[in-house]
């Protein structure tokens, strides 16, 4: 048989992990030597034409409609002054403080203050909360009275047309 020599893998020179021994030139940090290196002609600049910048910050005075439509003031609906004082006048009736209403509705008193002094963005939720708790209606933001509005265009129930005859809750009479 012949003597064949198969490699086991491992390779047992050195190697060097750390930094090279081959010096390399960086990168030239300082104006001169940007400078010099400009003159020895290691280092070539080129212009480019019509790159980069902002064109907004260079348009000057020109609004454009999609900016003058963006000065809108946006602001919050706040709580009416009617629903913050019916707040404070059902809680004082009842002999509560803002914490006990808060803990009655488990609510933070912060929630409760902010109510009350109209600074806060009504949620229909949390105002049925504090009905329940006070036991009496309060105010909504942004609903008319149902008297006004609501008296014109209701119907009375049971009757319409449908199909082009009169529909209504009893028997058609006949003359």
């Amino acid at each position: 048989m012949p003597n064949i020599s198969l490699p086991t893998g491992q390779d047992f020179t050195s190697v060097n992990i750390g930094s090279s021994t081959v010096r390399r030139t960086g990168v030239p940090k300082k104006a001169a030597d940007i400078t010099r290196a400009k003159k020895m002609g290691l280092i070539t600049t080129e212009k480019k034409y019509g790159s980069g910048g902002n064109a907004s910050v260079r348009s000057g005075g020109v609004m454009s409609a999609r900016k003058l439509e963006e000065t809108d003031e946006l602001k919050h609906k706040k709580v009416d002054k009617s629903l913050s004082k019916a707040i404070m006048q059902a809680r004082t009736s009842k002999k509560m403080t803002q914490k006990d209403l808060a803990t009655k509705i488990n609510e933070k008193p912060q929630v409760i203050q902010e109510y009350e002094s109209g600074k806060a963005i009504p949620n229909g939720a949390l105002i049925v909360k504090m009905e329940r708790a006070l036991g009496c209606k309060l105010p909504r933001p942004g609903k008319k009275p149902a008297g006004a509005a609501g008296a014109a265009k209701k119907k009375p129930v049971g009757t319409g047309m449908v199909g082009g005859r009169a529909v209504g809750r009893g028997p058609a009479k006949r003359r």
